[in-house]
C-alpha cells in the first residue's frame, strides 16, 4: 500500500494505492493557508479509515509541500516528475499534459524531447484567477460553467492576472454584455494565456490529457482547449488526484504516523522575514489619529419630509455603486454604497424606488452621474449630466479645502491622482491597467484569508512586524504572502504589510513621485480604499504629511457628481430623470449584434429601455448610433491607412513576393512595394491585422512578455503562408533612415532583429523561402550592391542596373510618402485652426497606425471633436536638441521632437501610445513626460495591448479635455 499527498497552493489532495494501484481512498480539501494542520487532520484521516494504512509507504509532493517535507523528514518527489510518473502508469502514449491549479499552471510535452513549461511567480490562467473572475460577475464557480454553455459571442479578456481582467469586465458588465457571453470568454482567455504564456510557440498536439481542478470541475474550460487546439483532450477519472497518485508510486519509506503528525503538528516557519516598522507605536498614538480625521465631516440632513432643492449624484464604479441625495445647502440627506454584482442598473433602480419611498414628493432640480457606468445609467434613468470621474472628484474635494494641490483617489481597481494648479487640474495620473495599488488588492487577500476587508484591514493597526512584500502585483504577491506565513509573519503582519503595498505602489508606481514635496503641501484622499485607517497612515507616513480624509471617502464621486449637477444648473429647473410612475414599469433589455456598416464590424451590446431609449456599447465610432459615416477629414490616422492601401499588387514577371503587414514593414511599404514592384515582382501584402489572424499564429509565439505589434508578426506571415505566397521577404534591419534628430538611427531591438525570432517558431515558415537576411537602407550607396548580392542568391541572375533603378524609385517613393503624410498633417492643422478645433498630436510607432494595435483609439478621440496628427507630421520643425537619455533610436527621437514642438503650442496636446510590454518605452514615456512638463504642459499615456476595451481609455481622453476646458 502506498499513501501520497500533493500540497496545492490553495488545496492538498491525498491518494492511497492497493499494491495493485489501485486507487482505494482520496480526499481533496482546501487547506486556507491552514497547510501543517490540514496534513495532520487527513494523516489522521488515513490512519482511521484505510485499514492496512500503518504499513504503507508514504511520500508528499506539491508547489506548497518541499518546507513541510524537508523540516519533517518526508520523501518529497517533485510535482512534474509525480505527474509524469502518474501518466505514464495510468494513461499509456501520453503526448502532452495540461494542468491547471488554484495558482499553477504547467504544460508537460512527454513526447518528441520532454520538456516543462511552468508559470512562474504569476497565477494569472489558474484556478485563482477563475475563483476571482466568478467572484466579479457574482455566481458560483459551477454557475460559471453552466454560463459559458449559453453563450453567443466572445470578447477579447486578458487572462495575465485577475486584476487586468477585470479591467476588461466590468466596463463590458456595466454595458450591458450578457454574463454567459463574458463566461465563455473568460475560459478563452485561460485558454490563450495557457497556451501564449507557456506553450511560447512549442505545438500542443497528439494525445493530450487535462489535469487538475478547474479543467476537472469546467468541462466548458476543456472544451475552450478543445476548440482552439482543435483536438479532443481526456480528462480521465481521478485526474485531480494525479501529483498524489504519482507521489505515491514513488514512494519507498514506511509510514510512521504518530511521529509524522507530531513532527507536522510541532512545524513552524524560520521566523526570518523582512518586515517594516510599525504603523502606530500605541493605542494611544492611534486614537489620537482617528480624533484628527474625524473631523472631516460633512453635514447630514433628513431626506424623509425635505421639502427644499434636491440633487442626486450617482458614482457607477468599477466595483461599487454609491448614491447621494444633497439638499440646497450641499447637506446629505440619503447615501448608499454597496456593490454593483456586475450590473448597475437594478441597482440604480433600488436606490431610486428607495428614495421616492422615502420622500414621494421629493423635488428633484438636477442629477449627474460619473463612473465606468455613466453612459448606461445615464441613458436607462433619464439623468441629466454625465461628468468624468476626475471632475467629480475634484468637485467634491473643493468642498473640503478649496485650496487644495493634490487629489489621490483609489478605488476598487482604479488609481486616480490629480495636481491642482490655480484651482484647475493640471496633470492626471492614472493607473495603467494593473490594480495591485487598490481595494480589490486587498479584498482578494481579505477574501483568501476568511476575513471581510474591513476585518482584515483594521487587524494591521497594531502589527508589531508588517511584512515587507514590495509593490508586486496581486498575483504575484500571493507566494510572497505565503512564504511570510512560513516564516512565522502573522495574520497582522501580512494585513499591515499588504496596506503598506497598496501605497507604495501608488506613490512610485502610478505617480512616480521621487519626492513627497511634488505633491504638495494641500492633499485630499478619498476613494473607498482609504476608508481603511491602515493605508491612511502609511500614506502620511510615507509622504511625511498629514492629509484631509473627508469622513464620506468612498462617496466623493458621488457627493461631487450631486454638487456638480447643483453648480450646473445653479438652482433652476426641473430634473429629467426618471419619475416614481415609469420607475414602477422600468425593463432593460440586452441584444448583442454585429455593426456590419464598416470592416470594423464592432460586436454591439445593444440596451433598450422601458421608455424606448437605447444605449449601445462596444462600437469604435458613432456609425451604429448615427448611422452616417464618421467625418475622417481631421485624422491623420485614416489618411495613413488610406494611403498605404493605396499600394495595390501589380502582376509582375518574377513571380510574387508577400510583405508581412507590421513592425518597421507597416511605415517601408511604400519602399519595399516600388522596389520589388520595379524589379518585375507582384508584391502582395498582408491585410491589416486583425483578431483572428493574431489567433492564427498565437502558437508560435515564443515569449507572452514581448509587445502586442510583434506578436502580431506571427500571425502576418501565417496568413501570407496560408494564402499561397511562396516567397517572403522580411529583412533583419539594425538600422532605420537618419533623419538627423537624435545620437543614431537604430531600430529598436524587437523590430530590428524579429525575422530571426519567426524563422525560429514558424513551423511552416519551412513550406516557403524566407529572405530574412541583413540589410542597411540607411547607407543609399551601398544598398543596391549588397541588396543585389542577396537577391540573385535567391532568384538567380539578376542585373544590378536594374537594382540600382529600383532602389531611387523606392528612395524617392518613401520621401514621397512621408512628404504626403506631413501636408495633409499641415492641412489639418489649419483647418483645426480655423475652426477652434483641439489638436491632439497621437504619437507613437508608425504601426500604431494598424487598427487592431490601436483599437480605434484614434477614431474614438477624434468623436470628442478633436483634430489628430501624429507625430512625423512635426518632428521636422524641431532642431536637434540635447535629451537626459541616450537617443539613439529613429522612432524615438521623433517622439521627443514632437514633444519638444508641442511645448511651444497653446493649441496643441501630446497623447502617447505605448505598447503594454515595450522595454525601450519605459525610457521614452519618462523622457516625453519631462520635455511637456517642463513648458506646464499636461502629459497624457495610453498603454495598448492584445485588449481592445477603451472605457478606461475614454476616461483618459475625457479627463484631459475637461481639464484643458478648466484651464
Amino acid at each position: 500500500m502506498k499513501i501520497g499527498l500533493d500540497i496545492g497552493s490553495t488545496t492538498i489532495k491525498c491518494a492511497v494505492l492497493d499494491d495493485n494501484n489501485k486507487l482505494i481512498y482520496k480526499s481533496y480539501e482546501r487547506h486556507y493557508s491552514q497547510i501543517t494542520e490540514k496534513i495532520a487532520e487527513i494523516l489522521e484521516n488515513i490512519r482511521r479509515n484505510v485499514k492496512g494504512a500503518e504499513n504503507a509507504y508514504f511520500a508528499m509532493s506539491g508547489s506548497a509541500g518541499m518546507g513541510v517535507a524537508e523540516s519533517c523528514g518526508i520523501d518529497f518527489v517533485q510535482e512534474v516528475y509525480a505527474t509524469r510518473v502518474a501518466a505514464n502508469t495510468f494513461i499509456e502514449n501520453t503526448d502532452v499534459i495540461i494542468e491547471l491549479g488554484g495558482e499553477d499552471a504547467k504544460i508537460l510535452f512527454l513526447s518528441g524531447g520532454m520538456e516543462v513549461r511552468m508559470n512562474g511567480s504569476c497565477a494569472g490562467g489558474t484556478g485563482a484567477f477563475i475563483d476571482q473572475m466568478a467572484m466579479l460577475l457574482n455566481v458560483p464557480m459551477d454557475e460559471l460553467n453552466e454560463l459559458a454553455k449559453e453563450c453567443e459571442k466572445t470578447y477579447t479578456i486578458a487572462s495575465r492576472c485577475g486584476v487586468f481582467a477585470k479591467s476588461d469586465i466590468q466596463p463590458l458588465l456595466n454595458q450591458g454584455a450578457k454574463k454567459s457571453d463574458i463566461a465563455k470568454s473568460i475560459f478563452v482567455a485561460v485558454v490563450n494565456q495557457t497556451i501564449a504564456g507557456l506553450a511560447q510557440g512549442r505545438e500542443i498536439a497528439g494525445k493530450i490529457v487535462y489535469l487538475g481542478g478547474p479543467l476537472t470541475f469546467l468541462p466548458e474550460l476543456r472544451k475552450s482547449f478543445d476548440e482552439t487546439l482543435k483536438t479532443t483532450g481526456i480528462c480521465p477519472e481521478d485526474s485531480l488526484y494525479y501529483v498524489a497518485m504519482g507521489a505515491a508510486l514513488c514512494a519507498d519509506e514506511r509510514i510512521n504516523f504518530d511521529e509524522i503528525i507530531e513532527k507536522v503538528k510541532h512545524y513552524r516557519g524560520s521566523g526570518n522575514f523582512a518586515f517594516n516598522k510599525p504603523l502606530f507605536e500605541n493605542e494611544k498614538e492611534l486614537e489620537e489619529f482617528k480624533a484628527r480625521h474625524a473631523k472631516a465631516t460633512v453635514a447630514i440632513g433628513e431626506l424623509k419630509g425635505y421639502t427644499g432643492k434636491a440633487y442626486i449624484g450617482i458614482d457607477a464604479g468599477s466595483t461599487t455603486l454609491k448614491a447621494t441625495v444633497i439638499s440646497e445647502d450641499k447637506k446629505i440627506l440619503f447615501s448608499q454604497y454597496q456593490s454593483n454584482s456586475g450590473n448597475p442598473v437594478p441597482i440604480v433602480k433600488e436606490i431610486l424606488e428607495k428614495i421616492y419611498d422615502i420622500n414621494p414628493d421629493i423635488n428633484i432640480v438636477s442629477s449627474a452621474v460619473t463612473g465606468y457606468g455613466e453612459e448606461i445609467i445615464k441613458n436607462a434613468f433619464g439623468i441629466d449630466i454625465g461628468v468624468v470621474e476626475t471632475i467629480a472628484h475634484l468637485t467634491a474635494a473643493k468642498n473640503f479645502m478649496p485650496d487644495v494641490e493634490f487629489i489621490i483617489d483609489i478605488g476598487g481597481q482604479d488609481i486616480k491622482c490629480f495636481k491642482i494648479h490655480n484651482g484647475a487640474i493640471d496633470n492626471i495620473f492614472l493607473n495603467e491597467a494593473c490594480s495591485s495599488g487598490c481595494g480589490s488588492f486587498l479584498q482578494t487577500f481579505a477574501n483568501a484569508l476568511g476575513y471581510s476587508v474591513e476585518e482584515f484591514s483594521k487587524l494591521g493597526l497594531l502589527a508589531k512586524q508588517p511584512v515587507d512584500l514590495g509593490s508586486r502585483c496581486t498575483v504575484f504577491m500571493n507566494s510572497s504572502v505565503k512564504q511570510a506565513q512560513k516564516d512565522g509573519a502573522t495574520i497582522e503582519d501580512i494585513s499591515a504589510g499588504l496596506s503598506i503595498s497598496v501605497v507604495k505602489n501608488a506613490l512610485y508606481k502610478v505617480i512616480r513621485t521621487s519626492s513627497a514635496s511634488e505633491l504638495g503641501k494641500k492633499i485630499v484622499v478619498q476613494g473607498g480604499t482609504f476608508l481603511n485607517d491602515a493605508v491612511l497612515r502609511v500614506f502620511e507616513k510615507e509622504t511625511g504629511r498629514e492629509v484631509i480624509r473627508p469622513c464620506i471617502s468612498g462617496l466623493m464621486g458621488a457627493y461631487g457628481a450631486a454638487l456638480y449637477a447643483m453648480n450646473k444648473c445653479k438652482g433652476e429647473g426641473k430634473s429629467t430623470i426618471i419619475k416614481r410612475e415609469a420607475l414602477n414599469g422600468f425593463f432593460h433589455k440586452i441584444v448583442t449584434t454585429n455593426c456590419g456598416l464598416c470592416n470594423n464590424n464592432c460586436r454591439l451590446t445593444v440596451n433598450t429601455f422601458s421608455d424606448g431609449k437605447r444605449y449601445i456599447a462596444g462600437n469604435r465610432c458613432e456609425r451604429p448610433i448615427t448611422k452616417k459615416s464618421p467625418d475622417n477629414s481631421f485624422n491623420i490616422y485614416e489618411y495613413k491607412r488610406n494611403l498605404l492601401d493605396s499600394y495595390k499588387p501589380v502582376k509582375g514577371s518574377r513571380g510574387k513576393i508577400g510583405i508581412p503587414m507590421g513592425l518597421n514593414m507597416f511605415e517601408l511599404l511604400p519602399f519595399w512595394h516600388t522596389f520589388f514592384t520595379k524589379l518585375g515582382f507582384e508584391v502582395v501584402r498582408s491585410p491589416y491585422s486583425t483578431r483572428k489572424l493574431y489567433l492564427s499564429g498565437q502558437h508560435t509565439i515564443p515569449s507572452d512578455t514581448v509587445c502586442f505589434p510583434a506578436k502580431l508578426m506571427h500571425g502576418h506571415v501565417q496568413w501570407l503562408i496560408d494564402n499561397g505566397i511562396k516567397t517572403i521577404f522580411y529583412p533583419c534591419m539594425s538600422y532605420n533612415f537618419d533623419e538627423h534628430m537624435g545620437d543614431n538611427h537604430y531600430n529598436c531591438p524587437v523590430v530590428a532583429y524579429y525575422p530571426e525570432v519567426i524563422h525560429a517558431n514558424v513551423r511552416d515558415i519551412e513550406k516557403v523561402t524566407f529572405f530574412y537576411e541583413y540589410l542597411g537602407i540607411h547607407r543609399r550607396k551601398e544598398f543596391p550592391y549588397k541588396m543585389h548580392e542577396h537577391l540573385e542568391k535567391y532568384f538567380g541572375k539578376i542585373d544590378v542596373k536594374e537594382v540600382k533603378a529600383a532602389a531611387r524609385a523606392a528612395y524617392d517613393e518613401y520621401e514621397s510618402y512621408l512628404a504626403k503624410i506631413r501636408t495633409y498633417g499641415e492641412d489639418i492643422i489649419k483647418r483645426a485652426e480655423k475652426e477652434n478645433k483641439p489638436i491632439f498630436v497621437l504619437c507613437g510607432r508608425p504601426y500604431h497606425a494598424d487598427p487592431e494595435i490601436n483599437h480605434g483609439i484614434d477614431r474614438m478621440i477624434a468623436s470628442f471633436n478633436v483634430a489628430i496628427i501624429s507625430e512625423d507630421v512635426v518632428s521636422n520643425k524641431v532642431d536637434k536638441f540635447p535629451t537626459t537619455v541616450l537617443n539613439q533610436w529613429t522612432y524615438h527621437s521623433r517622439l521627443y521632437s514632437a514633444a519638444r514642438y508641442v511645448s511651444t503650442k497653446p493649441n496643441m496636446n501630446l497623447v502617447q501610445l505605448v505598447s503594454f510590454g515595450c522595454g525601450v518605452d519605459a525610457i521614452t514615456t519618462d523622457e516625453v513626460r519631462g520635455i511637456l512638463e517642463q513648458k506646464g504642459k499636461i502629459y497624457t499615456q495610453i498603454k495598448i495591448d492584445e485588449i481592445t476595451n477603451l472605457g478606461a481609455v475614454k476616461i483618459r481622453i475625457r479627463s484631459l479635455l475637461a481639464t484643458l476646458d478648466e484651464n
